[in-house]
């Protein structure tokens, strides 16, 4: 019964070195949206990924600032980005989505960040338990880790691409639509045009050119 509660604590303590936020944000045209977090300790790894779920041509620009203001990356018109930084100050760092450069369009965009600090915390031993036990199952614990947050980026870039199609799909759509309406008025405004014709030949003093 120690195994078990080893593996909660474990995972409890895992828990406690990533703080991440995962959010969806609706960026307006010409809106500019910062988002932010802090870093308590130097050196410690920072993550960021981004993808443009739908809205005008799937892309938008970014910037990542860090304390006082210092550019650390930025891109522009970029669909998506997944990206690891070592913050190398203590302090608060800004991620902005810019889209000014669409005039009317509004841009759905997945993102988020993580801080994470690469120092592994020291496990206590239960009592029972072997210190190659403890490690064995700590060392499990890290590759599972490391498998779910593949897994995780893997969910992530196959929603884009769903939401990416779905949307090129439904703007197909549309246009079999609209393309559609344009054929029947066109039908009916040349069937209307043969009856004006046929009728302009046929009236009273018109018959002669028959």
């Amino acid at each position: 019964m120690q195994l078990p509660l080893l593996s909660c604590g474990l995972l409890g303590l895992l828990a406690t070195q990533v703080a991440a936020t995962a959010l969806t944000y609706k960026v307006h045209a010409n809106e500019r949206a910062c988002f932010y977090t802090a870093t308590q300790n130097k050196d410690e790894k920072i993550a960021f990924y981004f993808a443009v779920q739908s809205g005008g041509s799937f892309d938008i620009d970014y910037e990542v600032t860090g304390p006082n203001g210092k550019y650390i990356m930025d891109g522009q018109k970029e669909r998506q980005g997944d990206f690891v930084f070592t913050a190398r100050e203590v302090g608060e760092y800004s991620f902005c989505f810019n889209n000014e450069m669409s005039t009317y369009t509004e841009k759905f965009v997945d993102f988020e960040i993580a801080v994470e600090n690469e120092a592994r915390v020291t496990i206590p031993s239960k009592q029972g338990s072997s210190p190659e036990q403890t490690s064995a199952l700590e060392e499990s614990l890290f590759k599972l880790s490391g498998q779910l947050s593949t897994i995780t980026r893997n969910q992530k870039y196959f929603r884009t691409r769903e939401n990416r199609n779905f949307s090129t799909v439904r703007s197909t759509e549309q246009r079999i639509v609209n393309f559609s309406i344009v054929q029947i008025l066109m039908i009916m405004a040349m069937g209307a045009l043969q009856v004006f014709i046929v009728r302009f030949f046929f009236q009273g003093a018109r018959k002669g050119y028959v």
